[in-house]
């Protein structure tokens, strides 16, 4: 009798392989760490497992595992040729999208949707880049796939983060309590209920819960800093910046965290308490920065690594470095590095050199296009609190409020409140 995966697929291999490879494949879909070792597990019982081959691969081109992604690469194409039909097309779908082209994952994916592996990776999360930056087209990729599931608990929490990015707040937090309640541990659901509680206001009882998720079901998980993040922006929003403070402190310092995980979760916060009203005593980004690495801040792999290298080199004043960026970016293969990186790393550049009004407008001008840097609005919010903190410090107080108001209708927040206060006072002294 053939050996399956979770989801019944046949699987060509021992069953001491597919058991490692199942257990690896578990740990990616509930974000826990471990999921390379145990691959290469399987492939210790079995090496001409060509999945196996193909999820290191994977893991090492997504995740920056320590693999050898051609060797790897090469030998699934050569034990491929054993394997099922499934498999074959799962091989060639990881090869290509490792190679830069992911249109044959996305055709995989609508003749096996169940696939989750690969599921997991056309959609942008903590985990996976997505194979596209138009957020439609991943939401189209998970709605086409969530009927072959059933209740399945990681596709239920993988379709609550595609609802809450539509606005769907209260579906959102439906379908995420659901796939916890099947599975405690389920990364992805927990994410997209972080969410729904920040969008929603619900800043006292989304720390509440996040703080037990943390504690508890989510111990292990291996995107701790950005929910630790999530936790902290609660806390930034509730105006409690002795709570910002020791999360910091505690359990955001960028140390222990991976470079880009230090960039978009320690660097972006230290950013945003640093412009809130009351701030003071705000860390240096200077540990941000070693373990980031000058490279990563002024060649960026990403828009959305970009958007938060531009951050940084703008919080330590580094304006030598935003002009490389926007350089760099000017002259980049990808669209959206050249039509929103550039144009966002000179704006930031007009506000180090102190033109902060035209910093503003030139933020102002990138608004409807930030989207195409990828993330989460909560994520690019922090240009929209940029161009306040530039309104501010060009005497536009008007505007500034305007701003704030506009954001304080979205959804409530005592730091907006008080930074909207503190706009009113300044502009009648």
């Amino acid at each position: 009798m053939p050996v399956r995966d979770t989801h019944g697929h046949v699987l060509t291999t021992s069953p001491r392989a597919a058991d490692a490879y199942v257990r690896g494949v578990g740990r990616v879909l509930r974000l826990q760490p471990g999921a390379a070792p145990a691959v290469a597990e399987a492939l210790a019982h079995d090496p001409t497992f060509a999945l196996a081959h193909a999820a290191l691969a994977l893991l090492g081109h997504e995740q920056c595992a320590n693999v050898d992604i051609a060797a790897r690469v090469r030998d699934a194409r050569l034990h491929a040729a054993r394997a099922t039909e499934r498999e074959r097309s799962h091989v060639h779908a990881v090869t290509r999208h490792v190679a830069g082209d992911s249109a044959p994952l996305v055709r995989h994916l609508e003749q096996w949707p169940t696939d989750a592996l690969l599921l997991a990776t056309a959609v942008p999360t903590i985990a996976f880049a997505g194979v596209s930056e138009v957020p439609q087209d991943a939401w189209r990729i998970v709605e086409r796939a969530a009927p072959a599931y059933g209740a399945d608990w990681w596709a239920t929490g993988l379709l609550a983060f595609v609802r809450q990015e539509q606005h769907r707040y209260d579906e959102a937090m439906d379908l995420s309590c659901r796939a916890l309640a099947l599975e405690p541990s389920a990364g992805h659901a927990a994410h997209a209920r972080a969410h729904a509680h920040y969008e929603t206001g619900d800043h006292a009882g989304g720390l509440g819960w996040m703080d037990q998720w943390l504690a508890g079901d989510g111990r292990g998980n291996d995107g701790r800093s950005h929910f630790v993040w999530h936790a902290a922006l609660h806390e930034l929003s509730l105006g409690d910046l002795d709570a910002v403070r020791t999360r910091y402190l505690t359990q955001l310092q960028p140390a222990p965290a991976p470079g880009c995980r230090a960039l978009v979760d320690t660097g972006s916060l230290l950013h945003r308490w640093a412009l809130t009203p009351g701030a003071a005593d705000v860390p240096t980004l200077d540990p941000v920065v070693e373990v980031v690495g000058r490279p990563a801040l002024e060649e960026p792999a990403t828009p959305f690594v970009a958007l938060h290298a531009a951050v940084v080199l703008l919080a330590t004043g580094d304006g030598d470095g935003l002009r490389r960026l926007e350089v760099r970016s000017s002259r980049h293969d990808h669209p959206t590095h050249r039509e929103v990186v550039a144009p966002l790393a000179a704006a930031l550049g007009l506000m180090h050199a102190g033109r902060c009004s035209a910093a503003a407008d030139a933020l102002a001008a990138l608004e409807s296009s930030l989207w195409r840097l990828g993330g989460s609005d909560a994520q690019r919010e922090v240009v929209e609190e940029t161009r306040i903190a530039a309104l501010l410090r060009a005497g536009r107080y008007d505007e500034a409020r305007a701003l704030l108001d506009r954001r304080l209708d979205r959804r409530p927040a005592e730091r907006d409140r008080r930074w909207r206060g503190a706009a009113a006072q300044a502009s009648v002294i």
